[in-house]
């Protein structure tokens, strides 16, 4: 009946015809209007992806998440040009913002800058008087975006369905899902030598949303604490009874105690240098194997531990600047130290320069204020010019002096022999090349702080030292002792939080200066060094550093790891009640 009804009704006019097909017309023009743009915009895309994403499971999974974020906007709006422009100015504002960041801080773009930024004005204003090109470049190509986004909106007619675009969405999450089974995490070195700027940054979404559901960066305990408050300093004095000594820090550069693998052939005179004043060697538990320096200076500087922070603590020198009241160098100075770092690197490194002046030490003597001929000096030409500051101090003021130095001879790679003039024991049978270089190196360092120590000696007679070094990691060259293949990456090198490659050392001696008794525990984490130093020292501790050196007693040495974790955690929360730690 439908067909006999169909029959009998009179063919169209003519006249009606012509809009009929100059619609159909029209609608295959706005179709590759469309399509011509979005197919530009996405094999852009594809080209940078190929060329700065790496390959196989990161570039699948970064491809996936980024077409994921297409199909849903397609959803929500159903035009798939509109969409193709935000993403693609998505891409490239991120690609954009982690060069810059990269090029200035050594630091790759994080998801959480977004929160940590953006709503500081404070922060703002410093990037605009600092940065301001880059901010008006963003400024810019966020004005372009709106208008393109606008003008596609209007003239786009095609649109597509939203069914269709959930199931790609749909595809999409299962094969990033996988892929990221697959690739490896973001590594550390990311943050100076590779690119991988979005992959990176898709990757930090997870740690920056468990940070902003935590409410704030660090663990601590969720109700309040049912111990005293903590008195800031402020609230407490420092009035040594005698000139308390000068104490030289000195951040020994991958090096870890030999001795800790029996199996190593080595000359064992090396031993005598990691033994403190009481001819005891103590273990230090650090929380990086390899790489990735800034993870113990933090702690050695704030006395706690990054593992606290879950995934954003790589980037703590960065979060944590200007929200911290009770570091190492901020109770030296409330005694009435000045505090000085000679730093291998330049400033802008990892943006350390804001970070060590916000924890206390407003001088910096960097690679370049050093006079540095490369980046990697022994350690005698660091000494050297801490000795020559320490020697105009001296000469011009009665205050103690709290000199910190980071070295560079032991540093990776050690297919490079170093300083090669030197006659120096190495390894012995069996031990292959790369740990054999190392050795040498060590032996080098051994010879320079041994010098660096007779001339506190010989050039200042009537002054007192402390002296405490330490390793801040362990080199790649113990990847074959820890059982891992040689050409592994220190990266992929996987270790349970009791493995020896966690354990490097601390060491303490005095200069005219015999230090405080040090308790029996080892090993001990690195968060309880700094405590450890004041106590040494002989000056009165705050109660933050007190609580600190019960927690070491109570815990055997552990931080992060303590069976009491209770303690720690209620132990964080104090100090945010004191308003000696801002971790939001």
């Amino acid at each position: 009946m439908t067909e006999n009804l169909s029959q009998s009704l009179p063919p169209l006019p003519s006249g009606a015809r012509k809009p009929l097909l100059h619609r159909l017309r029209m609608s295959r023009v706005n179709a590759w209007l469309v399509a011509g743009p979005s197919l530009l915009i996405a094999l852009g895309v594809g080209e940078y992806f190929r060329r700065f994403e790496g390959s196989g499971p990161n570039l699948i999974c970064t491809a996936a998440i980024t077409l994921a974020l297409w199909a849903t906007l397609v959803m929500a709006t159903r035009r798939a040009l509109a969409s193709t422009i935000l993403i693609g100015a998505m891409i490239a504002f991120i690609a954009g913002v982690a060069f810059v960041k990269r090029s200035l801080e050594k630091m790759a773009f994080h998801a959480y800058d977004l929160y940590f930024y953006f709503p500081d004005g404070r922060l703002l204003a410093h990037l605009w008087t600092s940065h301001r090109a880059f901010l008006i470049a963003v400024i810019a190509g966020a004005f372009a975006t709106l208008a393109a986004v606008i003008i596609a909106w209007r003239l786009e007619q095609v649109r597509l369905r939203r069914l269709h675009a959930a199931y790609l969405c749909a595809i999409c999450i299962i094969v990033g899902a996988a892929a990221s089974l697959e690739k490896i995490e973001r590594r550390h070195t990311q943050f100076y030598w590779e690119d991988l700027f979005v992959s990176s940054f898709y990757g930090s979404w997870p740690e920056t949303l468990e940070t902003l559901v935590r409410g704030q960066m660090m663990e601590t305990a969720s109700a309040a604490s049912h111990r005293p408050p903590l008195l800031t300093m402020a609230q407490q004095t420092c009035a040594p009874t005698q000139k308390p000594p000068h104490i030289i820090l000195i951040h020994e550069e991958s090096v870890f105690p030999p001795a800790i693998f029996p199996q190593l052939n080595y000359d064992k005179r090396l031993d005598s240098m990691f033994k403190s004043f009481d001819g005891r060697m103590r273990r230090m538990r650090v929380e990086t194997y390899g790489g990735a320096s800034w993870l113990t200076e933090f702690s050695v500087m704030t006395g706690l531990s990054s593992r606290s922070f879950g995934g954003i603590r790589n980037f703590l020198q960065t979060y944590m600047v200007n929200r911290l009241s009770d570091t190492l160098p901020q109770t030296l100075s409330h005694c009435g130290y000045r505090n000085v770092l000679f730093y291998p690197m330049l400033k802008s490194f990892i943006s350390s320069a804001p970070f060590y002046n916000s924890v206390g030490i407003k001088e910096i003597f960097d690679a370049k204020d050093q006079q540095a001929p490369t980046a990697f000096e022994r350690d005698r030409f660091y000494f050297g010019n801490a000795l020559n500051n320490l020697e105009a101090h001296v000469a011009a003021s009665k205050a103690p002096l709290f000199t910190f130095v980071e070295t560079m001879s032991t540093h990776w790679p050690y297919h490079v022999t170093f300083f090669p003039e030197e006659h120096v024991p190495g390894g012995g049978e069996g031990v292959d090349a790369e740990m054999n270089e190392f050795l040498r190196r060590l032996w080098l360092s051994k010879t320079d702080l041994e010098d660096m120590r007779a001339q506190l000696a010989t050039r200042f007679p009537k002054e007192r030292f402390l002296i405490v070094h330490y390793g801040d990691h362990h080199p790649v060259a113990t990847r074959r002792l820890l059982g891992f293949a040689a050409d592994l990456e220190s990266e992929d090198v996987e270790l349970a939080p009791d493995s020896p490659g966690f354990i490097t050392y601390f060491a303490m001696q005095g200069v005219n200066f015999t230090p405080r008794p040090l308790p029996l525990i080892d090993p001990v984490d690195v968060a309880y060094l700094p405590a450890l130093i004041l106590y040494a020292a002989g000056l009165p501790l705050p109660d933050s550093d007190v609580e600190r050196l019960r927690l070491m007693k109570q815990c055997n040495g552990r931080y992060y790891d303590c069976e009491d974790r209770e303690e720690i955690l209620d132990f964080h929360r104090r100090l945010i009640e004191a308003g000696m730690l801002k971790p939001r």
